[in-house]
This record gives structure tokens, C-alpha cells and sequence, in this order.
């Protein structure tokens, strides 16, 4: 089996163990770096902002981010014993565990966040090889279900950015205004801009937002570019040393059953494009591969980390399956994150412009979760698996002082509707979706106490499909 499989990874120019010509590997590891970067800043700017960080601090955190990113992304590409799936994947920050690290940074500060990072990393660590056989228990219905739970949850942080510069939850109309032209912008690169920069047009959309706004007076605040240092190390327990809350671990550990799952999607699917489908026991070396760079943003004041889907894409669009083109890109990101004028830049982009190109980033997010639950048949009962994690989820949302009177351990999980969502999702795709049910009511579409729940499918076609 080895040798008839080695010809077909380790030879030519696409090869997943072949390395490129240094020529060629810079330029295919920057263009992976520009496509994750918008998302890979964005959860720092998120978290740093809700919890009141000054400038100086939110660029730290950006370049810690970028510096964690580049060294999981190397671990997960290159591997070492048992970590690492040896895949063009690259790795960033969850969207997953905003909610939960905002929740648990108001109430406890920010070395609990980091405490509950670190467990959770190392709960993944321990928990990869049972994970990898229990992959059965997290099927589309419930990642689809999840990640767009997070998208559709996040929107009220583009929300928040849009409406910052205004009065009483209003927004200005010159932030609205620009918002919309960033929205416009990416728009038009994706719809007449070649194919290589379309890929990257939330960044873009950033780029020109940025410098529209440049003719605004007062609007772009670039004072912190000028005092930060063009080199410097990322000290670990910067913030101070870790602290352990119970509570506050079992909210990121639910965040880390969420990123092994959608770990779990990336790495199949880039097995897929690059014709080497992974095994139990490779999933379970990239699921230790996760868990490690979670436990590294702990420890060096980040936060957890995930495969980033959107460089899965650009393997397939681009067909370059070398995995050393992932390592590349972790090594260019590890330079910028060494390097504090990035961050600072980044930093002064404003926040307006951030929220017309979150508007577009979450909205993004929100449709991955819906492409992978169109793999779902829908019958009533998985219906209703995605119809009540969504409602939960968006119940903090809508109306964030509804679990005011509760205690805090139940806030913590439950005032993220991400949390709260990806809970119901796991345990109603159990309850609902169990063998013993579907022999119960076999193909009947509208048997059970949940009957006026109608799918608009035809018979023909419910309960045909098992999520």
C-alpha cells in the first residue's frame, strides 16, 4: 500500500511531500497567509475590545496571535512523533470560543481565559485517539448546525463595531456609509478582480476602506503605529500567570469538542483534494496537533486554535497540494508576529471599516454552516436538531440580560449562544436522532409529540437520510 501511494505524494510538482522551489513556495505561502489574515486578527480586535484593552494591548494580542498561528500552523504541516496530520492545513483562532473567552474575561479576567485555554488544549491533547473513533457522534447535522450558530452570533459584533462612533446604540451614517463600501468593495473584487485576488477580498475590502478613510479627518487613529517597535518577542504570560475557574474550564471545554469537530471537516477535506484521505490515526495526530497550539495561545496570550476552512478552499482552487506551502505560511506568520508594527497597523484600522468587513466575514461563516447541512435530508425530527440550538443560541443575542439572575457557571455557558447551541445540537442529535427512534417511527415523517413541525420535503425524501 506504501509503495504504490508514494509516486503519487512525494513526486511531481504538486505533491503533497514535495517542496516547491524556494521562488515559488514564498509566493504560494504569503497568498495562504492573505487568505486567513482578516479572520485571524479579527478574533483578538473581538475579544481585546470587549473587554476594554487599550491600544498597546490589543496589538499585543494581535501579534501573539499571529506568532501562535505560525507555530501551529508548522506543527500541524511538518508533524513531530504523534502531532500533526502532514496536510496543507493552516491554523488560526477559533470563532468558536469568542462568545465563551468574553464571557469568562468579564467575569474572572483574562488570565481565566487563559487558564480555560490551556485545559482545554490539553483535554484535546488527551482526548484526540477517542475522538477520532467518536467522530461519528458529531455528523453534519450537528457541525453545519454549529458553525452557523457562530456566524449568525457574531454578526452582532460587526453590529457593534458599525454602531461604536454613534450615540445610544444608533450608528453614524459616515460609519454606515462606509460599512457599506466596504461591503461594496469586496463585492466587486470578488465579482470582477482575477482569481487570486478574489480570494482575498475581505482583506482588500479592508485595505481600501483603510485608506478611504485616510481623507476622513480624525477617522483613522494611527498614533500606536509610530511608537511600536519594528521587532519583538512574544513573552509568554504577558497578561500575568494563568488562573484555573472550574466553570469557566467546562465553557471551553464544550468550545473544544466544537474545534475538533470542525478540525475533523478540514482535515477530511483536504485529505480528499489532495488524494491522501486520512486515517483514524492521522486525525488523531491532528486533533493533538490542535490541542497543542491551544495550549501554546494560553501560554503565550492567545486563544484557542482550528484548522481555517477557507485555506482548504484555496488548496483546491489553486491545486497545490505540498504541505510545505502550509509551512511556509506558518513561518511567514510567525515573523509577523514578531514584528509589533503589523499589529500596530492592524490595530488602527477603523472600526467601522471592521464591521462592514465582518458583516461580510461572519456572513461567510453563517453559509459554510448552512453548505454542510445541505448534506442533511431533513426529516421532522433533524428539523428540529437545528431549529432549537439556533433559537437557543440566539436567545443571548437578542436579549444579552436574559440569564442575568442566574449564577455564574451557568452563565458562562449559556450567555455564549454559541455554547448554549452547540450543547442542544450534540444532545438533541443523540436524543432525536437515536436508532432506537428511527425504528420506532421508521419512515413516518410526522409521528411523535413534535408533529407540527412540517418539512416541506417531499415524502419521497424524508427520513430517507440519516444526518
Amino acid at each position: 500500500m506504501t509503495s504504490t501511494r508514494t509516486p503519487r505524494t512525494t513526486t511531481g510538482q504538486d505533491g503533497v511531500d514535495t517542496i516547491p522551489p524556494l521562488a515559488r513556495l514564498l509566493p504560494l505561502g504569503l497568498q495562504h497567509v492573505l487568505a486567513m489574515y482578516a479572520g485571524a486578527v479579527a478574533v483578538p480586535l473581538i475579544v481585546g475590545g470587549a473587554l476594554g484593552f487599550d491600544r498597546a494591548d490589543l496589538a499585543f494580542l494581535i501579534s501573539a496571535d499571529l506568532f501562535v498561528a505560525g507555530l501551529a500552523t508548522i506543527v500541524q504541516s511538518v508533524g513531530f512523533w504523534r502531532f500533526g496530520v502532514r496536510l496543507p492545513l493552516v491554523q488560526g483562532v477559533t470563532f468558536a470560543a469568542v462568545g465563551p473567552m468574553i464571557a469568562i474575561g468579564s467575569a474572572h479576567g483574562i488570565t481565566a481565559v487563559y487558564g480555560a485555554t490551556i485545559a482545554c488544549g490539553v483535554f484535546m491533547v488527551l482526548v484526540a485517539p477517542w475522538f477520532s473513533q467518536l467522530v461519528r457522534l458529531f455528523p453534519p447535522i450537528v457541525t453545519g448546525t454549529v458553525i452557523l450558530i457562530i456566524g449568525v452570533s457574531l454578526t452582532s459584533v460587526a453590529a457593534g463595531w458599525i454602531t461604536e462612533g454613534g450615540k445610544d446604540g444608533a450608528a453614524d451614517p459616515l460609519d454606515v456609509a462606509f460599512a457599506a463600501g466596504v461591503l461594496l468593495a469586496i463585492v466587486l473584487v470578488e465579482r470582477f478582480a482575477p482569481r487570486g485576488l478574489a480570494r482575498v477580498s475581505v482583506l482588500l475590502g479592508l485595505v481600501l476602506g483603510t485608506v478611504a478613510a485616510l481623507f476622513v479627518p480624525g477617522m483613522v487613529d494611527g498614533s500606536g503605529i509610530g511608537d511600536a517597535a519594528w521587532f519583538a518577542v512574544v513573552t509568554p504570560f504577558h497578561f500575568g500567570l494563568p488562573t484555573f475557574d472550574l466553570a469557566s474550564i467546562v465553557s471551553m471545554l464544550v468550545v473544544g469538542l466544537v474545534i475538533m469537530t470542525e478540525t475533523t471537516g478540514d482535515m477530511v477535506a483536504v485529505g480528499e483534494v489532495v488524494d491522501r484521505p486520512v486515517s483514524r490515526r492521522t486525525l488523531a495526530d491532528g486533533l493533538r496537533a490542535d490541542g497543542l497550539g491551544t495550549v501554546l495561545g494560553g501560554v503565550f496570550n492567545t486563544f484557542p486554535y482550528t484548522a481555517f476552512a477557507q485555506n482548504v478552499g484555496l488548496v483546491a482552487l489553486t491545486g497545490v497540494r505540498s504541505r510545505y506551502v502550509a509551512t511556509a505560511a506558518g513561518g511567514i506568520l510567525v515573523v509577523l508576529g514578531l514584528v509589533p508594527k503589523v499589529a500596530a497597523v492592524v490595530e488602527a484600522v477603523p472600526h467601522a471599516v471592521l464591521g462592514g468587513a465582518g458583516v461580510a466575514l461572519f456572513g461567510m461563516v453563517a453559509a459554510s454552516g448552512i453548505r454542510t447541512l445541505s448534506k442533511v435530508r431533513f426529516d421532522n425530527r433533524n428539523v428540529l436538531v437545528v431549529a432549537l440550538p439556533l433559537a437557543i443560541a440566539l436567545l443571548p443575542t437578542v436579549a444579552p440580560e436574559i440569564y442575568g439572575a442566574f449564577p455564574t457557571w451557568f452563565t458562562l455557558v449559556f450567555d455564549s449562544g454559541i455554547s448554549a447551541g452547540a450543547v442542544a445540537a450534540i444532545l438533541l442529535n443523540l436524543l432525536l436522532g437515536s436508532h432506537g427512534l428511527r425504528e420506532r417511527y421508521g419512515d413516518d415523517p410526522v409521528a411523535g409529540s413534535y408533529d407540527a413541525v412540517r418539512s416541506t420535503a417531499p415524502v419521497a425524501t424524508v427520513g430517507e437520510g440519516r444526518a
